[in-house]
């Protein structure tokens, strides 16, 4: 499946900011979330862009990609054949070669007005801003079950050890200097739900804070992740985490190459919990 030959849309300037969507079965979420993406974007006074990553999807997600409309926000796609969100958003990061990146969820969970916040801190210098559902200025709508809110504190608890100080490394919204996400995503391994953990462990360990960001953020219906299903999958995911970060020697980002995939064990879904 080639990348969509879709136009600019009267696009002059390059994008200042490219936003990734990694998608896996998305046909019903995604029209809806790519024109709340596209609207916000052309009201903003910079050229933006959206890259829509289909991660092997099996519906009609990547036609709806290949179909949608010009305008003044072009939206292309690319495909991902690894299964798993991690490999997905590395695979879009990958593609940028705008100023400023980031990477939301295809169900828009995030209000994206917080992407004025977000963009306003990369623009001061700051690398690394994320929304955060745990900032005490957070607006948060949960409809989770207790089990899984259980899983998601037992959950931040083992990222705090790779990620200390993070409060929320889970929320699909973060944003970045795009030379250091491009560098990091080159170094990322790991596919599944834990794939956040790595990346802001890689920027830390590069020297790069990660700035959080209240968000008001929905829980939306839709989401693939099972504590029954995934929690094991997940530990052994941060186990290798730990590993590759303490046992393998760091490269210099500023030299990283793009490295193949390691196959993951099993196929991940794409998700987040």
């Amino acid at each position: 499946m080639p990348p969509s030959p879709q136009g600019d849309g009267g696009q002059s300037r390059p994008p200042l900011l490219e936003i990734v969507v990694p998608a896996y079965n998305e046909e019903r979420r995604l029209p809806g979330g790519l024109l709340q993406l596209c609207a916000k974007l052309a009201r903003m006074p910079f050229p933006a862009a959206v890259i829509v990553v289909d991660n092997n999807s099996t519906d009609r997600t990547a036609e709806i990609v290949e179909n949608w409309p010009a305008g003044p926000v072009p939206v292309r796609l690319i495909p991902c054949p690894v299964r798993g969100k991690g490999a997905a958003v590395r695979a879009g990061l990958l593609e940028t070669g705008a100023p400023f990146v980031g990477f939301c969820d295809a169900d828009m969970a995030t209000d994206l007005d917080a992407i004025e916040a977000a963009l306003g801190l990369l623009l001061s210098g700051e690398r690394v801003v994320i929304g955060s559902r745990g900032h005490e200025s957070s607006v948060v709508e949960n409809r989770h079950s207790r089990v899984r809110e259980l899983g998601a504190t037992w959950f931040r608890a083992l990222a705090g050890t790779l990620v200390p100080g993070v409060s929320d490394t889970q929320c699909g919204f973060k944003f970045f200097d795009g030379v250091l996400a491009r560098e990091v995503a080159a170094l990322l391994r790991t596919p599944g739900f834990a794939f956040d953990v790595e990346l802001l462990a890689r920027c830390t360990a590069d020297g790069s804070e990660v700035h959080e960001i209240p968000v008001r953020w929905l829980d939306v219906p839709g989401s693939r992740f099972s504590p029954a299903r995934h929690t094991f999958g997940i530990v052994l995911e941060m186990g290798r985490i730990w590993l590759r970060l303490r046992l393998r020697p760091r490269a210099r980002l500023r030299h990283a190459m793009h490295p193949a995939w390691e196959p993951p064990a099993a196929p991940d879904p794409v998700g987040s919990p």
